[in-house]
């Protein structure tokens, strides 16, 4: 009768678990990199990112110089068009001066079409002329050169001993100024 028993699932199944369990794991070291093999992937990807981070580096580098190159060059010419301009206001300057025997009304209005020029140029870059005279005092486009009793309110230009000038919103030059003072009491 022992004989009939039948034996425990569990003696008959280790067997062909523990063999399942073989193949199973003998296919999953044969897919997973040796760990050599992992080394050498991630030195040659080192060795990738260095190159990259070189060439990155070099292509800043020369793209800082070449920006520092063209900020130079354009200081160095930044009024190339303004003196070009000029040129025509100096030829006239001097053409005016090699006329011999020339009369004062013809020197007159050479000097007058040269200052047109110059006014021409100076409305094509933004340089413009600062004649106060009237307006309230401002330190920050005028230069007091004196107070005079005047019949103007208190702190108005009255005169203007020489012009200022702006480029577009910078002062190049404050106005020369006298100013009205206050009535004495």
């Amino acid at each position: 009768m022992q004989d009939d028993k039948p034996t425990p699932a569990t003696s008959q199944s280790e067997p062909s678990a523990a063999a399942s369990r073989e193949p199973e794991g003998a296919a999953a070291t044969e897919t997973m990199p040796s760990l050599e093999e992992l080394l050498r992937q991630a030195e040659l990807q080192a060795k990738e990112h260095y190159d990259a981070w070189l060439r990155a580096k070099a292509e800043t580098e020369n793209i800082r110089k070449r920006s520092q190159a063209e900020v130079a060059s354009a200081h160095k010419f930044a009024i190339e068009g303004f003196a070009s301009e000029l040129l025509a206001v100096r030829d006239s300057l001097e053409a005016a001066l090699q006329a011999k025997d020339a009369a004062v009304e013809n020197l007159r209005d050479g000097v007058e079409l040269t200052l047109k020029q110059l006014t021409a140029v100076f409305d094509k870059f933004n340089v413009a002329e600062v004649n106060p005279v009237g307006e309230k005092f401002d330190p920050h486009y005028h230069q007091a050169m004196s107070m005079v009793p005047a019949e103007a309110a208190p702190n108005t230009v009255v005169g203007v001993m020489q012009k200022g000038y702006r480029l577009n919103d910078r002062m190049l030059r404050p106005a020369l100024v006298t100013i009205a003072k206050a009535p004495d009491a």
